[in-house]
């Protein structure tokens, strides 16, 4: 491959990383200034804080307003861990399982757990399970978004409307940059720290009142943490769902969240989050079609990831290697990129097939993505030719 010139115009915010996400634009640490520091988040201001973090998720994501939102410990992985624990083992479950995240999701049903009539309905990195085989009559745990694979589910279609099963739904990479379909789902989770940019702290645990009931009716045969529990006396404890957290949480990330939903509201709540990620997707969509040695893990159009855009290097050559040789060429991509002060972090997930992860959530301005692309090729070039010369053979 010939070289290609290097590009003058570089990303003003080289963030792509898919976890903690870029900051929103204009972020600066004044917008933390008023930080309740060192007071008791259950003191009434900061609870009411806590409080407002509620109230303005509800607000942006268009949730029902019969569910219930609370605060808890762990980010998404607590809160889905908190819903798996507490809800599932009254009936069979299916996990759809179709990228790393959902992975662990299935290891904790069948062998944490040990739940009876457990089945893992699984796909490669870049598909969809087969979505006919999930049984209305089973719970259904899955992860909407595949944060290491690129592929999310593109609507709720394959959920029956007159399920008698909960689905719990990971959101966590799809939460404010993609519609949910809240009447198809009973527990949705996600973090602060990704499509707002949000410091890593608590998750977001959302509860369809067939959870509620369910939590109410069916006590599980195992011991649960306290910070896991969310019933007491046979009574949901209503206080995780005001602003009441089951440990303590940085009121300094309080704040910081507070920001991001404001700054969401500002450029028109969850339509102008959807149509920033979706333009981010576009523009990488227009180059890989283009592309003479890049594609989308997720080859299905309608199935990929606008937040975590999840490519694949599809030269021949590259195609030739052994695995982890092809790893190495990836990591070596990447770091090319990330010695430049271009690209930061945007090497594939450890577990999911070498190639590039470009966070395309709504904090990411898509004239950064337009001005990485260039950098891609010119990193891709100069890959090429180092292992083209022969030094490199030998």
């Amino acid at each position: 491959m010939a070289l290609v010139a290097k590009p003058d115009l570089r990303p003003q915010i080289p963030n792509f990383s898919s976890g903690p996400c870029a900051k929103r634009p204009g972020f600066t640490l004044e917008a933390l200034a008023g930080a309740m520091l060192g007071r008791s988040h259950r003191a009434s201001e900061p609870k009411a804080r806590l409080a407002e973090v509620i109230a303005r998720s509800r607000a942006i994501l268009g949730m029902p307003t019969d569910w219930k939102l609370g605060i808890v410990p762990a980010s998404d992985t607590g809160a889905v861990e908190m819903a798996m624990w507490s809800l599932l083992g009254e009936r069979p479950v299916d996990v759809l399982v179709h990228e790393s995240f959902s992975e662990g999701w299935a290891t904790d049903a069948v062998k944490q757990l040990k739940l009876d009539g457990a089945r893992v309905l699984g796909a490669e990195y870049g598909a969809l399970p087969d979505l006919s085989a999930v049984d209305p009559g089973h719970d259904v745990v899955l992860a909407w978004n595949g944060t290491t694979s690129g592929a999310r589910f593109p609507n709720g279609d394959f959920i029956a409307a007159d399920r008698q099963g909960l689905v719990i739904c990971d959101a966590t990479s799809a939460a404010f940059a993609m519609a949910l379909p809240w009447d198809k789902l009973d527990v949705v989770t996600w973090s602060w720290q990704k499509v707002l940019g949000g410091e890593a702290a608590h998750g977001m645990l959302a509860l369809s009142p067939r959870a509620v009931a369910r939590l109410l009716s069916y006590k599980p045969p195992r011991p649960l943490p306290k910070i896991f529990r969310l019933t007491s006396g046979g009574k949901l404890i209503e206080g995780i769902f005001a602003g009441e957290t089951i440990n303590t949480p940085s009121m300094l990330c309080v704040e910081d969240a507070l920001d991001g939903l404001r700054w969401a509201e500002s450029i028109g709540g969850l339509p102008g989050l959807i149509a920033r990620s979706e333009a981010n997707l576009a523009c990488i969509a227009d180059w890989v079609a283009t592309s003479e040695w890049a594609g989308f893990l997720a080859q299905d159009p309608a199935n990929r990831s606008s937040t975590s855009i999840c490519l694949t290097i599809t030269a021949p050559w590259f195609a030739a290697l052994d695995p982890g040789n092809q790893a190495k060429v990836a990591k070596r991509l990447a770091a090319v990129l990330d010695a430049e002060g271009v690209a930061y972090d945007i090497a594939s997930y450890r577990d999911a097939p070498p190639g590039l992860r470009i966070w395309g959530g709504a904090t990411v301005e898509t004239a950064d993505i337009a001005a990485l692309l260039p950098w891609l090729d010119w990193a891709y070039a100069q890959l090429a030719q180092e292992l083209a010369s022969p030094k490199a053979a030998e």
